[in-house]
């Protein structure tokens, strides 16, 4: 053990690479100091106002009086007394209008396809969709009609749609 301890001892002693580190040291030192650019200077950015918070949320009924009021008139409401045509039982999105056909001295009247894909005879007057929907036009490009559907406050509402023509 000892002589592994005599061994080691040499390497912690000075020698001459001692004298090169010192000057490399120094060599480092009196080089010139490298320069910091100073940080951009920041404009300041215009404040804005946020109103918005103010305002009504998107998905809450309107509470503007005007649409609040009940239209001068017969108010607005579904026959629920009346039976339903067949094709009551289907949404609009799943009814496609697949052509016209008219008879001579009658009406030009639609045909709407199901999506059962059976086919069925529309004119003005008929019934369709889930909203309680009237077809009040029939022309050889669109079928148009009538929606009565819920406005959120109780009450009902009436909203056109059209169905065109599917290609």
């Amino acid at each position: 053990m000892v002589m592994a301890v005599a061994a080691l001892l040499p390497g912690c002693g000075g020698g001459a690479n001692l004298g090169q580190l010192d000057a490399r040291l120094q060599e480092i030192k009196a080089r010139p100091r490298g320069r910091i650019e100073p940080p951009p200077e920041f404009k300041p950015i215009a404040t804005y106002s946020y109103a918005a918070h103010k305002l009504r949320p998107p998905f809450s009924p309107p509470q503007d009086q005007k649409l609040l009021e009940v239209p001068e008139g017969k108010p607005v409401e579904p026959d629920l007394s009346r039976p339903k045509e067949y094709l009551e039982g289907f949404s609009l999105d799943a009814l496609a209008m697949v052509g016209t056909i008219t008879r001579p001295g009658s009406a030009l009247e639609a045909l709407v396809e199901d999506p059962s894909g059976s086919v069925t005879r529309v004119r003005v007057g008929s019934y369709m969709g889930k909203n309680y929907g009237r077809v009040v036009e029939v022309s050889a490009g669109q079928l148009a009609l009538v929606e009565i559907v819920p406005d959120g406050q109780g009450g009902w509402v009436e909203r056109s749609r059209n169905i065109t023509l599917a290609d």
